[in-house]
């Protein structure tokens, strides 16, 4: 039988998100890393799998799939996953499916906005970062974070239960992707801070494994910005 191959790079949120689900969910693959940083991804052979130019991407026997949400549904539909990851059971799911609808224009744009403008463009196009810019995306990206604080995490142990799902793992590659700008998102929020903790226990050791690269970069600029918290 056929391996999944699964097109990735640790330093897309969404790549590392499919990456620790993988591994933690038992889910057999190989993996091909696009060095996106060289433009791996821009190659004629990248873009015959992914037109937009972008990862991740699985290939599941001839089934090429290149939404990171969309992988994540079908593999647990697919692959023999434990339940809790997305339930069966239609109201069960259907919470799991209200944060993973949510995030896309929130934590996903919020988050990753807010780390393209402080960090990635400016270090790829060689120019100044645009601090009112940015000043505007972190005000943003606060209101979102004290939500997932104040109303997702309120009474609850995980995003969309009382158990892990595959929410919670989308949820901290994007959360923690802001440290490479500086900002510390777990800073004075209580039921955030526990959620990571339990989440990454959950997911360790694979959880260090797919952040090994992230934590790289969050020394590397953290010289640059300083210590990880706010100066909203």
């Amino acid at each position: 039988m056929a391996k999944l191959i699964y097109y990735h790079n640790l330093l897309s949120q969404p790549s590392r998100a499919l990456y620790m689900f993988f591994k933690k969910a038992g889910v057999p693959f190989e993996g091909k890393v696009v060095d996106v940083l060289k433009g791996e991804q821009f190659t004629a052979e990248f873009e015959a799998i992914n037109p937009f130019k972008k990862v991740p991407v699985i290939n599941d026997n001839g089934f090429v799939l290149i939404e990171s949400i969309a992988i994540l549904r079908y593999i647990c539909r697919t692959y023999n996953v434990a339940d809790h990851w997305y339930p069966k059971d239609s109201v069960k799911q259907a919470q799991v499916d209200e944060y993973l609808e949510w995030q896309h224009t929130n934590t996903r744009a919020d988050c990753a906005l807010y780390y393209l403008h402080k960090v990635l463009w400016p270090v790829m196009n060689g120019k100044p970062v645009n601090e009112q810019r940015v000043s505007q995306l972190e005000k943003k990206m606060i209101t979102t974070l004290d939500l997932i604080e104040n109303v997702w995490l309120k009474n609850k142990t995980f995003l969309s239960g009382n158990e892990i799902s595959i929410s919670d793992i989308i949820a901290i590659c994007e959360i923690d992707q802001t440290r490479i700008a500086g900002f510390n998102p777990y800073a004075n929020r209580p039921n955030l801070s526990n959620w990571k903790m339990r989440t990454a226990t959950y997911l360790s050791p694979f959880y260090e494994e797919a952040n090994e690269i992230l934590e790289i970069h969050v020394a590397k600029y953290n010289k640059k910005y300083g210590k990880l918290n706010s100066h909203i």
